[in-house]
């Protein structure tokens, strides 16, 4: 009786342990099949949003650029004067800054004006009238075409002119179209973007699921809001379920085989992972993430999914902020550099309008000319600035070593400064050091100096009273030699401290918006340091001043003791009836030469390109000295140096340049040029030069 009794109690425990795990069986399956879905999805909206934001960051550098030209008045003259010439030289030129297949310009009646197309794209009119409507509308719009060379995307914006911020309808000038043809390299760029493969689908194409795969859909619409063609992303996702459904099989086999076993544990084996997962679904439990990866088996490759997956969303964010951040730095960038440009540019053209068309006195005119004369001159810095720092954002900055010395170098920068101190009540100081260095260093000079030169030029420029000093102090025990600017000026907020050397974060002040500029000075001091192998830094607070601290290698030469050499302040002697040969093929350079030599006793001959210069030399013994253009048609300067110099070695010939950077100045000295004169050209400079070596050339003959 026991035994049957105990019979049907065994048989029920069997029964219901069954029907316990057959229950346990499904809830896992259908977690497990939920977890899949659930991941799939996240990751499929996650792909989705990643793609749509990518593509609008990379479209967002052609959004500023067309803004900027749409919204400038010589644009909306072009409409006017249909001036092919001017669109072609300055619009026609950025098809590489937009990075675009076609450029194109309409007149307020939409009537096509003008074109530059690369040759992928062959069709000349084929923006619709309906989507100018749009831009009177919206002002600046993207959107796509289906055109005979393929689908396009086109930027469209209405111009206006410059005092017309709100960009009223009813002021549109015309339009301006920026087109990318959607071919090859579109896609690979694109690819490249988006870390995925990219195709063209048809609109009414059913895409076929894909095992393991994520996709995405961007529909390319029309001005109308209709598709014309359809692009899908995508990309691997390596999500394995199938080891799960068959740990699942396994296990109520192993149930079976060992009820007891299973059922002690299943709580600790099966429940617990599952309430895991489903916290981590419902809610993103990071402590629940982490336990769950401490679990065996599958759970624990879960576990690390969801731990992948929560570090994709962080990566993902922190992405698109600095994205968003270097947009938004670059975009203040490019419109701080357009403001810097425009502004030099309106004083020059507006001064010089003023002295053509109206009738001025002669104070006045020598007033206007000496504006027109520094804004060009602020204009040259400028350019100077960007190229500097293009060379250094593109690695092509290398530093040239050379023996210097150091106490003749720093007090050549203290009076070379000191003259240009006016109009402010500053005391500038140069700072004995303890200890001079008694040996000529290794570095490079030109660096050097302008590093100092650009610590101290902002000293001047942010002080109006009180001090600005520097001085140099020998570190043996270091091996380094650090230098010291001190200013009792405006000073800097602590919080911009970290900003102050990006060259994307200018710190903006009533007094720096005063002096103006785009800020690159310390940015480009900065990479000149480093590129001599040193460190700088800086202590500052507003009111109280600035101190900027900069160290270099300290490197001897030799061992012999130096003697510091005076400043050179010899006064310029006039030659007279010397000959003077000016090889430059353009003519408005030439005619400046001639007004700027009109008053003196020379004999001028000129040489439209470097083989008649070299013709001339060779021929006219009575050339006493040649200013020679660096970049002339048929037969550069170089050129024509290296055929000249074996006849006539004792001929000095100038070279006059419009590059002004440092490795240029050094090219022209290797090369062997007597010296060198940069464009915008300066007259004190030119007239020295001349009468410094035809007295030198003067002085060989007599000897």
């Amino acid at each position: 009786m026991t035994v049957k009794k105990t019979f049907p109690k065994i048989l029920w425990l069997i029964f219901s342990s069954s029907i316990f795990f057959i229950i346990l069986y499904f809830a896992l399956f259908y977690y497990t099949k939920k977890a899949e879905k659930q991941v799939y999805k996240v990751s499929v909206e996650q792909f989705d949003n990643e793609i749509h934001k990518l593509l609008d960051l990379e479209s967002k550098p052609i959004l500023v650029a067309i803004n900027n030209d749409t919204n400038w008045d010589e644009f909306v003259s072009f409409i006017s004067t249909k001036d092919s010439t001017w669109f072609n030289e300055t619009i026609g030129n950025e098809l590489e800054i937009y990075d675009a297949d076609y450029l194109g310009a309409y007149d307020a009646q939409k009537n096509f004006l003008i074109r530059t197309p690369t040759p992928s794209i062959k069709t000349i009119d084929f923006i619709p009238k309906h989507a100018m409507d749009l831009l009177n509308v919206e002002g600046i719009k993207k959107f796509y075409l289906k055109i005979p060379d393929g689908i396009v995307e086109v930027t469209g914006a209405a111009i206006h002119p410059s005092d017309d911020p709100l960009k009223n309808k009813t002021k549109t000038s015309g339009y301006f179209f920026v087109v990318r043809l959607i071919d090859s390299d579109f896609l690979k760029n694109i690819q490249k973007t988006t870390s995925s493969s990219v195709q063209f689908i048809d609109v009414k194409e059913k895409l076929p699921p894909e095992k393991h795969t994520i996709s995405s859909i961007y529909q390319l619409k029309d001005a109308e809001n209709k598709v014309v063609g359809t692009l899908l992303f995508k990309r691997n996702f390596e999500v394995y379920f199938e080891n799960t459904t068959n740990l699942l099989y396994a296990i109520i086999i192993t149930f079976f085989i060992n009820l007891l076993i299973n059922l002690a544990y299943t709580r600790k084996l099966v429940y617990y992972p599952l309430d895991l997962i489903r916290r981590v679904l419902e809610t993103g439990n990071k402590k629940a993430i982490q336990e769950l990866k401490k679990t065996t088996g599958e759970f624990s490759y879960i576990g690390n999914l969801f731990e992948e997956n929560n570090k994709q969303k962080i990566e993902l964010i922190n992405a698109k902020i600095k994205a968003e951040e270097g947009d938004r730095l670059k975009s203040s960038f490019l419109a701080n550099l357009s403001h810097e440009i425009r502004t030099p540019m309106n004083a020059i053209n507006g001064f010089t309008d003023l002295i053509i068309n109206t009738n001025i006195n002669e104070t006045e005119k020598l007033e206007y000319l000496n504006i027109i004369e520094k804004s060009g001159k602020n204009l040259v810095s400028i350019i100077d600035d960007l190229i500097e720092m293009s060379k250094i954002d593109s690695n092509q900055l290398k530093p040239n070593f050379a023996v210097v010395n150091l106490e003749s170098c720093v007090n050549e920068l203290y009076e070379t400064i000191k003259v240009t101190i006016v109009n402010k009540a500053i005391e500038f100081l140069l700072i004995k050091s303890s200890k001079p260095a008694e040996f000529n260093i290794v570095t490079d000079d030109i660096k050097l100096k302008q590093v100092i030169i650009n610590l101290l030029t902002n000293a001047i420029k942010f002080t109006d009273e009180g001090f600005v000093t520097f001085g140099y102090e020998i570190d043996e025990k270091n091996e380094l030699i650090h230098f010291t600017i001190r200013d009792t000026g405006l000073g800097i907020d602590e919080e911009e401290h970290k900003n102050i050397f990006d060259r994307f974060k200018r710190v903006d002040s009533d007094v720096s918006i005063k002096v103006g500029g785009l800020g690159l000075g310390l940015a480009i001091s900065k990479a000149y340091v480093e590129l001599l192998g040193g460190t700088i830094s800086l202590e500052s607070k507003i009111g109280e001043g600035s101190t900027f601290y900069f160290s270099i290698p300290l490197k001897y030469s030799k061992s012999d003791h130096i003697t510091v050499r005076s400043i050179n302040n010899e006064e310029v002697v006039k030659s007279e009836k010397e000959v003077i040969l000016i090889a430059e093929d353009d003519n408005i350079n030439f005619l400046l030469f001639q007004k700027m030599m009109q008053n003196k006793c020379y004999e001028i001959i000129r040489a439209i390109n470097g083989k008649e210069a070299v013709d001339i030399c060779l021929n006219n013994p009575n050339i006493d000295l040649v200013l020679m253009d660096i970049k002339m048609p048929i037969m550069d300067g170089f050129e024509a140096l290296e055929q000249i110099q074996p006849i006539r070695p004792n001929l000095p010939i100038i070279a006059q340049t419009a590059y002004s950077s440092s490795e240029d100045k050094e090219r022209i000295e290797a090369a062997g040029f007597s010296d060198y004169i940069t464009k915008p050209l300066s007259r004190e400079r030119l007239f020295e030069l001349i009468t410094k070596y035809l007295d030198k050339s003067t002085n060989n003959e007599l000897h």
